[in-house]
C-alpha cells in the first residue's frame, strides 16, 4: 500500500462524505437545482464581505503580501470581539489566526495531543471530526447525545473517557442538530473532566468548536465552555456567519482562565506549530479584512423566517424535526426510518437533502437553510407530499 495507515484510515472514515460530495457535482452547478445539502451560499456574497476585502486589496507597502503569521490587527480585533461577546479577558496573544475552523482544529490537535491519544466526539456530530483525527494519528471515540432531545449527555462523555483520553470536542450551536447548550451543561462537563484528569493523572483538554456561535434564534443566550473549564480552547470560523466558506478565515483562542504558566506555554507554541503543520495561517488579505468582518453577518431575521417556514410546514406534514436554536440546519427523522432511501426518493423529484448516514444516524436527514426562500417554496410541495408515500 502506497499511503500511510493513518491516511488510509482517514480516507475510509471520510469516504461517504467525499462520495456524496462528488455525486452532487452536477447538482451544485445547476442554478435550478433545489439543493439543501451543504451549507453553501445560493445568493451573491454579502456586500460587507466584498467591501472589506476590496478595501485591503491595494498594497500599502512592499511587504503587503509577504509571508504572514498571525497579524496583530486581526488578533486585536478578535480578542476585543471575544471580550465583548463572552465577557472574558481575552488578550491578543491568546489568538492564533487560522485557515478557518479546519485550521484551528488541526492546530489544537497538533499542540495538545500525541499519536495514539483518544479524542471524545459527539454523535451525531460534524462528519469531518473522525477523518481529521485519523489523519493526526488519534483515535476518535463517540459519545452519543441524548437520542430524543440531542442534549449533551454528560454521563455518556464520562463513560467514554479512558486513561488514553486527551481531548473532548464539543460543538455548540451544534451541527447537525441546531442545539445550543446552556452554562449548566458546561459546568457539569467541567466537573467530569476535572475528576477524570485527576483520576488518570493527565490533563484532559476541551476543544469548543463554535463556528455557528453568532447564528442563533429567538434571542437564545450563548455560553462557551471556556468560561467553565480553564483547560479549553475555542475554535471559530468566519465562513458560517459570512456564508463564505471558500474564504478561509478563523482562529484558535485560549481560555483566559488557563493557569498563567500553561497559557504562556501554549501562546509560545502556536506560531512554530502552525509553521510545522504546513504554514497554517490565513492569507494576508483575509487577515487585513478581519477587523471589518467582525461586524458583518448574514441576515439572522431572514434566516429565522426560513427556519420557521420550513420547520412549521414540515411539522404539520407529519415530520419529526428538532427546532434549531442555532446554526442554519434542520435535523429530522426520515419518514419510514431510512434516511438514505428517503433522500434518494426526494432526489428523483429534484430535491436534494443530506442523509443522516453522514452523521452516523441512518434514520435521519439534514436540510440546509442557506437555500433561498424561493427554493424553499418550490421544494415544500415535494417535501410535504413525501410522508404520504412512505
Amino acid at each position: 500500500m502506497s499511503v500511510s495507515a493513518r491516511a488510509a484510515e482517514a480516507k475510509a472514515s471520510v469516504e461517504m462524505v467525499t462520495s456524496f460530495f462528488e455525486s452532487m457535482g452536477d447538482v451544485a452547478s445547476d442554478p435550478e437545482a433545489l439543493d439543501f445539502t451543504f451549507g453553501n451560499p445560493h445568493e451573491m456574497p454579502l456586500p460587507g464581505l466584498t467591501s472589506a476585502m476590496s478595501a485591503q486589496l491595494e498594497p500599502r507597502s512592499v511587504d503587503w503580501f509577504a509571508y504572514k503569521s498571525s497579524q496583530r490587527l486581526a488578533q486585536e480585533a478578535v480578542s476585543a470581539g471575544l471580550r465583548a461577546e463572552l465577557g472574558m479577558d481575552f488578550e491578543p496573544d491568546d489568538i492564533a489566526m487560522t485557515q478557518g475552523a479546519f485550521g484551528a482544529i488541526s492546530l489544537a490537535l497538533a499542540m495538545l495531543a500525541d499519536a495514539g491519544d483518544e479524542v471524545v466526539i459527539p454523535v451525531p456530530g460534524w462528519f469531518c471530526y473522525p477523518p481529521m483525527l485519523h489523519a493526526a494519528n488519534l483515535a476518535p471515540v463517540g459519545a452519543a447525545l441524548d437520542p430524543v432531545t440531542f442534549d449533551l449527555d454528560i454521563d455518556a462523555i464520562a463513560w467514554a473517557i479512558t486513561p488514553r483520553t486527551r481531548l473532548v470536542i464539543v460543538n455548540s450551536p451544534a451541527n447537525p442538530t441546531g442545539r445550543v447548550y446552556p452554562r449548566e451543561a458546561w459546568d457539569a462537563l467541567a466537573a467530569v473532566l476535572e475528576e477524570a484528569s485527576r483520576t488518570h493523572g493527565r490533563r484532559i483538554w476541551l476543544v469548543s468548536d463554535e463556528p455557528y456561535r453568532r447564528i442563533r434564534f429567538d434571542g437564545i443566550d450563548f455560553a462557551s465552555p471556556a468560561a467553565s473549564y480553564p483547560w479549553s480552547v475555542i475554535v471559530y470560523s468566519y465562513g458560517k456567519v459570512l456564508l463564505a466558506p471558500g474564504q478561509r478565515l478563523g482562529y484558535l483562542a485560549l481560555s483566559p482562565l488557563l493557569p498563567s504558566e500553561e497559557r504562556a506555554e501554549l501562546r509560545s507554541a502556536c506560531m512554530p506549530v502552525q509553521l510545522a503543520i504546513g504554514w497554517g495561517f490565513p492569507n494576508a488579505l483575509m487577515q487585513y479584512s478581519a477587523p471589518a468582518l467582525e461586524s458583518v453577518s448574514i441576515d439572522i431575521a431572514e434566516l429565522t423566517r426560513k427556519r420557521d417556514r420550513m420547520h412549521d410546514a414540515l411539522t404539520r406534514a407529519g415530520y419529526a424535526l428538532t427546532r434549531p436554536e442555532g446554526t442554519f440546519y434542520l435535523w429530522g427523522r426520515a419518514p419510514g426510518g431510512d434516511g438514505a432511501a428517503f433522500c434518494r426518493e426526494l432526489a428523483a423529484h429534484g430535491v436534494y437533502l443530506m442523509p443522516g448516514t453522514m452523521f452516523d444516524q441512518p434514520a435521519h436527514f439534514r436540510i440546509s437553510l442557506t437555500a433561498t426562500m424561493e427554493m424553499i417554496e418550490r421544494a415544500l410541495p415535494t417535501l410535504v407530499a413525501a410522508p404520504e408515500g412512505s
